[in-house]
């Protein structure tokens, strides 16, 4: 299993990859819940990250979302080719578009986890509210990797329906 982090901590809520990368990495040291997990983080997919796929039984990208849901979505990703394939920073999508092009199969299962961040300027601090939406995604990750990949598509299910239900509460 891989965990794949990204963003860049030098813009506010954008931290939010790299600090759940430190999260992770300290609980690993500490915890043998994570020991059968591989981190890696970046500022930005590229394309030499479809290598990093490769030999997986799944994969999960976390990076912050100025547009998500509060704390977090969490969502299974398809292999498709967009734009992004021709510039510096690649999606998700894209990286697995490109996996499939250069191994002829399809990636692993992918998920993706869009942590809700809100101030995303140059020089600033992680908001308050992206502290706690970092908490509670890392409390979910610890989760779902025990459960194991080939079960989180119910965890999906499981987490829509609290997210239902929150918004009638």
């Amino acid at each position: 299993m891989l965990i794949f982090t990204y963003g860049n901590p030098s813009r506010g809520d954008d931290a939010l990859g790299p600090a759940m990368f430190d999260l992770l990495e300290q609980h690993k040291e500490k915890s043998s819940e994570l020991k059968d997990v591989d981190l890696l983080t970046d500022f930005q997919l590229q394309i030499e990250h479809a290598v990093d796929l490769e030999q997986r039984q799944g994969i999960l990208f976390i990076d912050a979302s100025v547009s998500s849901a509060s704390p977090f979505i969490f969502q299974k990703l398809q292999a498709e080719q967009d734009d992004s394939y021709t510039t510096h920073a690649m999606s998700p999508a894209s990286v697995l578009s490109v996996y499939r092009k250069i191994n002829q199969q399809e990636a692993p299962p992918a998920y993706m986890l869009s942590i809700r961040g809100y101030e995303f300027g140059l020089g600033h601090d992680m908001t308050l509210q992206a502290q706690e939406n970092l908490q509670q995604a890392f409390e979910f990750i610890k989760k779902i990797v025990a459960t194991g990949v080939e079960d989180w598509d119910t965890e999906i299910f499981k987490y829509l329906a609290l997210c239902i239900t929150k918004e009638f509460d």
